[in-house]
């Protein structure tokens, strides 16, 4: 009786399972969670009253008071330069650790090092770079904010290159060193193109932890430099107006057209 039981399940097919069945409650509590607040924040973005919490009325006032805001079009500059340069800083040396790590050495150490500053926290970092840069008589400054957000950027963009590499087949590296051509060259033409959609991810990831990041940026930065964080501390520990959802409006959508930019960008990219 077992033996004909154990041959009938065998033989039976797998059944499927028609969509997420019982997975939608938890599904739609996820995205609730997520997403509402944010989708709060822009509808109250077009509020005409002066409270950043009570509705009264659609209008596009706070729009343009943002638009009028010297200040915080000063820090959103400063924040996109600060952002800016520490991509190309954190993706240039990220992508060549991370190559190194995978292609040249297997030191557990180096790889600790690499991605030390992604796992230790924001504050512990901060006051690091605060000692460092006043060891070192480094004036804080708009640079210092740079150089600190780069620093812990780099080590997301070897994580992200890196995941991209251990599932990478060396054999047309080989195959081109095997041929005459050099390290450099190698790199160039076989490496970087493989690994294009990683370095892309990465980059994008720096660059909008750089716009979002307080912590680090408030202890490294000078007494007139000011980016987009420090600007909104500042302006909420007065009291909160809708001008603040206008600012977090404009960031998501910017933040939105980026990813599906480089979304398109590597899918062109990917195409024979």
């Amino acid at each position: 009786m077992a033996d004909t039981l154990a041959r009938t399940v065998a033989s039976s097919p797998p059944r499927r399972s028609g969509g997420l069945g019982g997975l939608w409650v938890p599904l739609v509590i996820c995205f609730g969670f997520l997403y509402v607040p944010i989708a709060v924040l822009v509808a109250m973005s077009f509020n005409g009253g002066g409270s950043a919490f009570t509705w009264d009325g659609f209008s596009f006032r706070w729009y343009a008071e943002l638009a009028g805001d010297g200040r915080l079009k000063s820090a959103a500059v400063t924040s996109l330069l600060v952002a800016g340069g520490a991509t190309v800083v954190a993706t240039v040396l990220g992508t060549l650790l991370a190559v190194g790590l995978a292609r040249h050495t297997r030191s557990r150490l180096l790889e600790a090092s690499a991605m030390a500053p992604a796992i230790l926290p924001d504050l512990l970092l901060a006051i690091g770079l605060l000692s460092f840069f006043y060891v070192a008589s480094v004036p804080k400054s708009t640079f210092t904010v740079l150089l600190a957000h780069a620093a812990f950027g780099t080590a997301f963009v070897v994580a992200v290159v890196r995941a991209r590499l251990a599932g990478m087949d060396s054999s047309q590296e080989e195959a081109s060193r095997d041929l005459g051509a050099g390290g450099f060259t190698t790199f160039v033409r076989i490496t970087l193109p493989s690994i294009a959609p990683a370095v892309v991810a990465g980059a994008l990831l720096v660059f909008t932890l750089s716009l979002d990041e307080f912590v680090i940026a408030f202890f490294t930065a000078g007494p007139t430099t000011q980016t987009l964080p420090i600007a909104v501390y500042s302006m909420v520990r007065t009291g909160v107006t809708p001008e603040i959802n206008a600012l977090a409006t404009v960031l998501v959508a910017v933040s939105v057209l980026v990813v599906v930019v480089a979304a398109r960008a590597i899918r062109v990219k990917e195409r024979p």
